[in-house]
């Protein structure tokens, strides 16, 4: 009797756990010979942290050459469980027989890299091997790098053959020294049932047109709580990295582009969590322990970074996580999202700087404004006497070069501080399908106010004597549909 994927799926999810155990055999003898080729490289490649002369190139070996494109899809809770713990899940199959599953698999790896499309000036890094411990995922440190150069590279498996290389570009950062023209971008808020399109959300296309030297992805990549199925164990929580991450306009857009990646609360474990948060067997020790894994990024430095772009930009990182005092907490001095040290560093480096233009890159807002019933950011009420602190301290030291871009927020907006002054850009919702949430319009902060999906888009350019920076917000497919500058003498 012949078995198909779809059919097999289908009688281990109806069945149960038993009968989802021989649908794998089942399927195991059936595909044999397919993955007795492999390890594969389903998700593509990730390059990230780049500076004018490193890079990070990230790469993960999977089990077979796509993802599972018929599995069974988990429904989104009803009406009635809503007050249902988030403890408990919906799964009664194996994570590998979900739609979009994609696990790892054991295999060595290597990375060929040049200045020429072709590879013929290639440079070849050491061997690595995937596993287990680090869900077969492999981080190459890249150094020797030439500032403001395009890069090619090709993650091979030793001895398959050529085909099954997996090739991509990344572009380096201009010298500090470099005059300014470029252009970045900055997304966040990606739901997998909200995306828009089969193949992933519609701004991977739409930023890929913008042509960013680099792209910032602010957090809430996966979202483990609201997205079913909840992600209340480890293997879950990779699966949900899995499922979004092997969508082919995702692979496409991180194989060509330079990104750097910071995690907010839902890619970490749960809605405005914190340090020592469950959510089932799942804790938020984890959820750092994964990103860390399925981000391009260093693993033995701090969480938040600075980088220079040129003479004329140089951009902060922040991590709101890692650091944050709880929530319900009474606000005070003591309490605090950043940290001492984070804070302390924050100031040092802006104070140092002569960038003409200082933009920090925030995973939450820090001008707003937010929903009152909020209690997470620097714009809400939990944390007002940090927020008080940071924004009058830029008013002092910053004034009129420093801007704020923010994620978490499924609106687009930008605002300015009444007392400080301080402008904030919101980049808004991967999706208009995932807009939602606003307090409304506040013509006393606000320039501009949108509740719909897409992504901020940033221009530097030199015009004769002076350096000029361009904000614009752009919907889903890319128009513009706000816009704002500022100048400044070279």
């Amino acid at each position: 009797m012949k078995h198909t994927q779809k059919a097999i799926t289908r009688r281990a999810f109806v069945a149960g756990s038993s009968a989802a155990v021989a649908g794998v055999l089942i399927d195991t003898r059936a595909s044999e010979a397919a993955q007795a080729a492999g390890p594969f490289q389903a998700m593509g490649t990730r390059a990230g942290e780049v500076t004018d002369t490193t890079a990070i190139v990230w790469a993960r070996l999977t089990a077979a050459p796509t993802r599972n494109h018929s599995g069974v899809v988990i429904p989104k809770r009803a009406k009635d469980e809503a007050k249902r713990g988030k403890s408990e899940s919906k799964v009664n199959v194996p994570v590998e027989q979900l739609e979009g599953a994609c696990p790892g698999a054991r295999g060595r790896v290597q990375l060929r890299y040049g200045t020429r499309e072709d590879l013929s000036d290639a440079k070849v890094t050491e061997i690595a091997v995937a596993a287990a411990e680090n869900d077969f995922t492999c981080h190459f440190k890249l150094g020797g790098l030439q500032p403001g150069t395009v890069y090619h590279y090709a993650s091979e498996l030793p001895g398959a053959a050529k085909e099954t290389a997996f090739r991509g570009r990344f572009e380096t950062a201009p010298a500090p020294a470099a005059p300014g023209n470029l252009r970045f971008c900055v997304m966040t808020c990606q739901g997998y049932p909200d995306r828009g399109h089969p193949d992933g959300h519609p701004i991977y296309p739409a930023m890929g047109e913008f042509k960013p030297q680099f792209t910032c992805l602010t957090g809430d990549l996966v979202y483990y709580d609201n997205d079913e199925p909840v992600a209340v164990t480890e293997r879950l929580a990779r699966y949900h990295w899995e499922r979004m991450f092997s969508l082919p306009r995702l692979i496409e857009f991180n194989r060509n582009h330079s990104t750097y990646w910071l995690k907010d609360d839902h890619d970490t474990l749960s809605n405005d969590s914190g340090p020592g948060a469950t959510m089932g067997e799942f804790t938020f020790a984890q959820g750092q322990k994964i990103f860390q894994q399925q981000a391009p990024m260093n693993h033995d430095g701090p969480s938040y970074r600075t980088v220079r772009w040129g003479r004329d930009l140089q951009v902060w990182f922040t991590d709101g996580r890692d650091f944050r005092s709880k929530n319900k907490s009474p606000d005070g001095p003591e309490k605090t999202i950043w940290g001492a040290e984070q804070k302390a560093w924050f100031k040092r480096t802006v104070k140092e700087s002569n960038a003409r233009w200082k933009v920090l890159v925030s995973p939450t807002p820090l001008v707003g404004p937010d929903r009152k019933n909020k209690r997470d950011n620097h714009a809400n009420e939990g944390f007002t006497h940090e927020g008080d602190e940071l924004r009058a301290w830029l008013k002092a030291h910053v004034p009129d070069n420093f801007f704020v871009i923010c994620g978490d927020r499924h609106w687009q907006y930008h605002s300015v501080h009444p007392a400080t002054g301080v402008h904030e850009f919101s980049a808004g919702p991967a999706s208009d399908e995932h807009a939602s949430g606003s307090p409304g319009h506040d013509p006393k902060i606000h320039q501009f106010h949108r509740v719909r999906g897409g992504f901020l888009a940033v221009t530097l350019r030199r015009e004769g004597a002076q350096s000029r920076i361009l904000f614009e917000h752009r919907d889903v497919m890319g128009k513009v549909v706000y816009s704002w500058n500022a100048a400044r003498p070279i």
